[in-house]
């Protein structure tokens, strides 16, 4: 792959990574911040994106690397507190603007011809698709 293809790859991983990183404050902030009679089973499961997404960002960073790059240190914008269905339906949003952006990306990998890194972000997408449905289904019992 030419370095031109790697800086491009490297940017989108990147910006990715920002996302990654605001999603993961985000999801403690929420498991710290919720309160309620529903909140033990909300604060397991912001936790467990929040390790999610510690996994995503430390994938992506680990490519970056590996592709030349200096990865991301700068979350991208958090949002924090409000009542509990106010916290799902930020992370759902949070989820939806990820699975956009990572169909995005895997198209431009395919286009560049970096397999390993489509496969990667293939992986990644699967779990955003799944903590959206977490989220859906939190809202839909409501």
């Amino acid at each position: 792959m030419a370095k031109k293809s790697n800086k491009k790859i490297v940017d989108i991983l990147n910006i990715d990574r920002a996302y990654e990183l605001a999603a993961i404050i985000q999801y403690m902030g929420h498991h710290y911040e919720v309160e309620g009679m529903e909140s033990p089973p909300l604060a397991d499961e912001f936790k467990k994106s929040a390790m999610d997404e510690m996994k995503h960002a430390e994938d992506l960073g680990e490519r970056i690397v590996y592709l030349g790059g200096v990865p991301m240190q700068k979350p991208t914008a958090i949002k924090r507190g409000g009542s509990s269905v106010k916290m799902v339906k930020d992370d759902l949003e949070i989820e939806y603007k990820a699975i956009k952006r990572y169909k995005e990306h895997i198209k431009l990998c395919d286009k560049l011809g970096d397999t390993t890194t489509r496969r990667m972000l293939e992986e990644i997408l699967a779990e955003e698709e799944d903590h959206a449905n977490t989220w859906e289904g939190i809202l839909k019992k409501r």
